[in-house]
């Protein structure tokens, strides 16, 4: 049986296109060492190109075009089998105005909409925290919305919620150890995230079981409301009457090794090259559905 030709799609049009490019290369890098045959893939508009062979396309794109449902609906029209949620769920994640909807419509606690500070200022199609801002005084509005606004035309602008933040991934139908951020700066912002040294994450995070629990199962819940499939990672955040809200799903997570979904996969004892082949695996899964109905 010859090995699984995997083209690992990465860069892309985006403001994370180096953070992309990074999570691509740890990608193949880890595919690679499973036994697949991988082609890296650098996409810069709709018009890339996959080896003819290709068996699965490894969507590794953050932000515009790679979490917005776009690449995933191309890869459906060219008949390409591909990793994660599809174009709807992942289109609706993508967006904070209208996942919020759905989240608030199921009963799942997100923060809400707020008319004097603090507030977070935030495009509503974008990641990596990429635009946002953390208004403490009216007169700082004004320069928030302007910021957002530089990333998208849609701005959402809600509860500031100061407290523990969580984050969980989702993997197979289950969820992962919960990891918890810590970090000096105002927020988990795009340098805390991708700087050594600017935040401190830890996993299994240092809770109790019985709140490790109701913290999965709230990230379950909000990946099943989005119509979410595969794997996802789940942010959230304890307020001050010690409630679990949730900030948003993001259905193509970090990549690298020190990624957080991939520290939770590790946590639950499975590496980078088992964490990827299992992403791949279940792509190839709804393949061979398809061509059997």
């Amino acid at each position: 049986m010859k090995p699984l030709r995997v083209a690992v799609l990465m860069g892309g049009p985006s403001a994370e296109r180096d953070v992309s490019l990074a999570s691509g290369r740890e990608v193949v890098k880890a595919l690679q060492s499973a036994g697949a045959r991988v082609e890296p893939v650098d996409v810069r508009d709709r018009n890339f190109r996959l080896p003819s062979d290709t068996d699965v396309a490894f969507v590794a794109l953050h932000g515009t075009f790679g979490e917005d449902g776009e690449v995933q609906r191309l890869l459906e029209e060219r008949g390409v089998a591909y990793t994660g949620s599809g174009p709807a769920a992942s289109a609706l994640a993508f967006d904070k105005v209208a996942a919020k909807q759905a989240l608030r419509m199921a009963g799942i606690p997100t923060p809400g909409p707020v008319s004097v500070p603090p507030m977070a200022v935030k495009p509503a199609r974008q990641g990596s925290s990429v635009g946002i801002s953390i208004v403490r005084k009216e007169s700082e509005l004004a320069a928030a919305l302007a910021e957002a606004r530089r990333h998208d035309e849609r701005v959402i602008v809600e509860q500031f919620i100061d407290g523990r933040e969580f984050t969980v991934g989702i993997l197979g139908g289950r969820a992962l150890p919960v990891v918890e951020i810590c970090t000096q700066r105002p927020f988990f912002d795009y340098r805390a995230k991708y700087t050594p040294g600017e935040a401190e994450e830890t996993c299994p995070a240092l809770i109790d079981a019985l709140t490790a629990s109701q913290i999965q199962h709230l990230a379950q819940r909000a990946h099943d409301c989005l119509g979410c499939r595969d794997f996802s990672r789940v942010d959230m955040m304890k307020n001050g009457n010690h409630e679990f809200v949730v900030l948003e799903v993001n259905t193509i997570p970090g990549l690298t090794t020190n990624s957080l979904l991939p520290k939770a996969a590790r946590a639950a004892g499975m590496g980078m090259e088992a964490l990827c082949l299992q992403m791949v695996e279940m792509a190839l899964e709804r393949r061979v559905e398809v061509a059997t109905a």
